[in-house]
């Protein structure tokens, strides 16, 4: 498919990255430029000089550049939902390739615009479905309505859809049956080993042990994700509560989706401090690095959610060659193997779109169990760290999910011009 171009279009791109979704587009577009011309569309304006010096390449069979976009000074003021359409309609407007790929309900609405617009066919990655995050009403208001008629739009006109695990198939048929099952492909996320091994953890990087006062010899338990329901940090906090407190918990939680959470975290972390202790918060996103330090410098991953359509945050630390405790929903098991590259903690939710705990104290004692074992055989442990390197290393490395993404992209191709 020599000459391919190829537009992709993101909330999130660097340095606006804020999620799995943004993580895996960002690598996504690096290994696609070595098959196809790719253009990177994606909010937050356009990037300065120097960052797209940074970005944008070119390859022997191909080229990535970026664009970005701002919210129109008249929607300034506008519903979060608005805005975003706001933004979709100036990328609708300037995709210029034979093929659009949209990630996200955010970019969902300009993929489908820019398809009857420009007579091209529009692929779409399933990173999350809103449906199965009916909490976003609680951070979009009557914008919850928009987002979820634009995704349900897009996936039920797009020429093909991606999941990036086989649940993640199974929840797009769920929420969407008028969708044509031999148009979901399943491809997984990614992870670039290379990006997380301990060179990247300079001697400055290391220094966010002394800077948040985390004992680098202390048996050390690691979160990292943002504060929103479908991430399950409210259990986990719960879980915590009841685990020695000998062992160390640091917590990367940050980027609340509302107040309400925001306010419901921080009041279960001052009664956790208060009554356990050897808990440390990092509210601020760390730069790479300093993650990577973290990660390398811990002991168990830890991994509560409620809604994960695969869990990129579990391969990361896999590559850190951490052992994972994480909640059995989703496409998780499809990257944690019980027993061998850690634990999964049953649970069971309702079917009715809201992943609602059927027995939330079921799972926080489960939870605890899980952590407490993790921790009560270091030699296991690390063994089961050393097994998910392995896995992450050999199943989810990107040059092989940029051929499986340019499959798809072939065979949607054919069939748009049949």
């Amino acid at each position: 498919m020599s000459g391919l171009a190829v537009d992709l279009i993101t909330r999130e791109y660097p340095p606006h990255v804020y999620g799995g979704a943004g993580v895996h587009v960002n690598e996504l577009s690096k290994v696609l430029a070595d098959h196809a011309e790719v253009t990177v569309r994606a909010f937050d304006g356009p990037r300065t000089e120097a960052e797209l010096a940074k970005y944008e390449r070119a390859t022997a069979n191909g080229s990535l550049k970026v664009r970005g976009y701002s919210v129109p000074t008249e929607l300034s003021d506008a519903n979060a939902a608005l805005q975003t359409f706001g933004v979709d309609l100036q990328i609708a407007r300037d995709v210029d390739a034979d093929i659009v790929h949209s990630h996200t309900w955010y970019a969902c609405l300009a993929g489908r615009l820019a398809s009857q617009l420009h007579g091209i066919p529009h692929v779409i990655t399933a990173h999350s479905l809103e449906p199965f995050r009916p909490w976003k009403a609680e951070q979009l208001g009557g914008g919850y309505k928009l987002s979820s008629w634009a995704e349900k739009d897009a996936y039920e006109s797009a020429d093909g859809v991606i999941a990036v695990s086989a649940g993640m198939k199974k929840d797009i048929l769920t929420a969407y049956p008028a969708v044509d099952p031999d148009k979901v492909f399943v491809v997984h996320n990614g992870i670039d080993i290379t990006d997380f091994t301990l060179p990247a953890a300079d001697a400055d990087a290391w220094k966010v042990f002394d800077r948040y006062g985390i004992d680098r010899n202390a048996p050390t338990l690691l979160f990292v994700g943002r504060i929103t329901r479908q991430k399950g940090l409210p259990y986990l906090l719960d879980a915590l509560g009841v685990i020695d407190p000998s062992i160390q918990v640091v917590l990367c939680a940050g980027a609340p989706d509302t107040k309400e959470i925001a306010d419901h975290v921080r009041s279960q972390f001052a009664h956790l401090n208060e009554t356990r202790g050897n808990v440390i918060w990092i509210e601020e996103m760390l730069p790479h690095e300093q993650l990577v330090a973290l990660e390398h410098g811990c002991d168990v991953f830890v991994c509560p959610s409620i809604y994960e359509p695969l869990g990129i945050v579990n391969l990361e630390a896999m590559a850190c060659g951490l052992p994972v405790v994480a909640s059995a929903t989703g496409g998780i098991p499809e990257v944690v193997v019980d027993g061998e590259t850690g634990w999964l903690v049953p649970l069971e939710q309702m079917r009715d779109g809201t992943g609602t705990l059927l027995h939330p104290d079921d799972f926080v004692h489960d939870m605890a169990a899980a952590i407490e074992e993790a921790f009560s055989d270091p030699d296991r442990a690390r063994a089961r760290g050393e097994a998910g390197f392995a896995r992450a290393r050999d199943h989810f490395a990107w040059a092989s999910i940029a051929q499986r993404t340019m499959d798809v992209y072939e065979k949607v191709l054919g069939g748009f011009n049949d």
